[in-house]
């Protein structure tokens, strides 16, 4: 796929203390194989769905050891100019800009409720090489209990216009780059234990959402909402058996009509 456009999803990656098992719990329910180790960048090692690659896993780094969860990246054309703004618009840069190799220029930052993402200017490695194809990623939101502030963040940083949904039950907006949508967000309510902190909830697709689903609880995940047909397809919300979130979606089977958009002033 060529370079995205600055603030388009592009890439996507975990830290998990046990890779091997992280490798053997997606290769169950994605369908990923997976690349060599890379030892030259931290054994960071590259997963595939049918022959394209779509994320990657990697030990932590010594001092790194936490919570696993999965990273997006968020295309820039200049990550240092991504990362001022990121400051100017009151989040936090929480890695600097860093080359790697001829492969791209990444930095992590938070936004101003607390969820982290990634910047992404891209070398040779352009990012997903497939997308919203069984295995491959699909869609994220930003699930925040500050939302107001994530709805003046992101659009401040990376351009996006403000969507509504008309006569959504619940507190939700999307995010767009002129037609495309490219993210959710999503107000963190009380059931949500007051410990989790916001995050970015990463959708992979899958061809059949209720059996993927019964592979990643066979595996050791943990379902935390659904199966649930909406407009968007069947999802559920999962937990991986190293705690890190993530969604599965089979686009292919929706349920309603597609609600109306409207701008946000």
């Amino acid at each position: 796929m060529a370079v995205q456009p600055e603030g388009t999803p592009c890439w996507a990656d975990a830290m998990f203390t046990d890779v091997e098992g992280a490798k053997s719990f997606y290769g169950d329910v994605l369908g990923w194989t997976f690349g060599e180790a890379s030892s030259e960048y931290g054994n960071y090692t590259q997963a595939y769905a049918d022959g394209k690659a779509v994320a990657a896993v990697v030990p932590p780094m010594p001092g790194q050891e936490g919570a696993s969860q999965w990273c997006l990246y968020l295309a820039s054309d200049d990550a240092a100019a991504s990362a001022a703004k990121v400051r100017d618009s009151g989040g936090e840069v929480l890695m600097e800009p860093m080359k790697v190799g001829d492969f791209g220029t990444m930095c992590l930052a938070r936004d101003p409720g607390g969820a982290v993402f990634g910047i992404w200017q891209a070398g040779v490695h352009e990012g997903f090489e497939a997308v919203a194809v069984p295995g491959a990623y699909c869609w994220a939101e930003v699930f925040t209990r500050e939302p107001a502030k994530a709805d003046a963040f992101f659009p401040a940083v990376f351009g996006y216009t403000v969507k509504e949904m008309d006569d959504a039950a619940v507190d939700f907006r999307i995010y767009s780059l002129g037609e495309n949508m490219l993210m959710g967000r999503m107000r963190m309510g009380e059931e949500f234990p007051p410990e989790i902190p916001s995050y970015v909830n990463v959708y992979f697709t899958v061809d059949d959402c209720d059996a993927a689903v019964q592979r990643a609880v066979d595996g050791g995940g943990i379902l935390r909402f659904g199966p649930m047909t909406m407009p968007f397809g069947r999802f559920a919300a999962l937990s991986d058996p190293q705690g890190a979130s993530f969604s599965v979606i089979d686009v292919t089977t929706t349920e309603g009509e597609q609600p109306t958009l409207t701008d946000v002033a």
